[in-house]
């Protein structure tokens, strides 16, 4: 049986809080990043996020997550949310490399410019080219980067192919990859669409949802990682698709079938 959705007052005092948490942010990140060491960024971006959660309602459930991660990482995930963003950096703060659309999103996609979010235009191969080699020159500084690598958004219950041309830089950089199975659940433990911002949604009507949801559960399940030696960037794709798409328990995305040569 679904939940209720909460009452009509408290949704608007959580969006009230989350407007409010959004400017506080685009101040911080405006007026006090610059002046700020790498990790007192991650540090603040954490509890930035954290808080951001706790006023959505959204609890973080991790497992598997190793002690520490490795130098040049990737993060590898399915993506359902503009939350996803903010579910992450609550544990492990990143660098996150976004479709350039996402610079356009209000307040999200301004806060997402500001902390350092790589964009990558599509369809425009020397604007990638630059793209990839600032992701390969932060990996090389040890910072770690996430991505997500369908390129679009679902609900969580299929994945789209993985773009082999977002795992180049990872390549370059001798990285090691690590695969995250991404779910949303409600109280109750059923999975939840609440978190989903998905085709025509827009970003008001994926805020209303979210803060109509008693309760949302962000569910990182870490898998095994993946070394990129001896790998081709089309089979870290298959390979991080395929571990992502089990853990899921959803069959992998059909890709087309490359023509044999000759």
């Amino acid at each position: 049986m679904a939940a209720a959705p909460t009452p009509l007052f408290l949704r608007l005092v959580r969006v009230a809080r989350v407007v409010v948490h959004l400017l506080h942010g685009l101040l911080i990140t405006s007026l006090v990043f610059p002046w700020l060491s790498t990790a007192k960024r991650d540090a603040s971006k954490r509890r930035w996020s954290k808080k951001l959660l706790d006023i959505l309602s959204v609890s973080v459930r991790v497992h598997n997550a190793p002690h520490a991660l490795p130098d040049r990482c990737v993060l590898v995930l399915n993506h359902i949310s503009w939350v996803d963003i903010f579910v992450i950096n609550a544990r492990s703060p990143a660098t996150f490399i976004a479709k350039s659309e996402i610079r356009d999103w209000p307040f999200v996609g301004w806060l997402c410019t500001l902390v350092g979010t790589l964009y990558i235009e599509r369809g425009k191969p020397s604007a990638a080219k630059k793209a990839t080699a600032a992701i390969v020159a932060e990996l090389r500084r040890n910072s770690l980067i996430a991505v997500f690598p369908e390129g679009t958004t679902t609900f969580g219950r299929n994945l789209e192919p993985f773009h082999a041309a977002l795992f180049q830089p990872a390549l370059d950089a001798d990285a090691t990859l690590h695969p995250i199975a991404l779910r949303y659940f409600d109280r109750t433990g059923a999975r939840s669409d609440a978190a989903a911002f998905v085709g025509e949604t827009t970003f008001v009507e994926s805020m209303w949802t979210l803060v109509s949801a008693r309760h949302i559960i962000a569910e990182l399940q870490f898998l095994p990682a993946v070394p990129v030696s001896g790998e081709t960037r089309r089979s870290l794709a298959e390979k991080t698709e395929s571990t992502i798409a089990t853990a899921l328990g959803v069959p992998p995305p059909s890709r087309p079938q490359r023509k044999a040569p000759g």
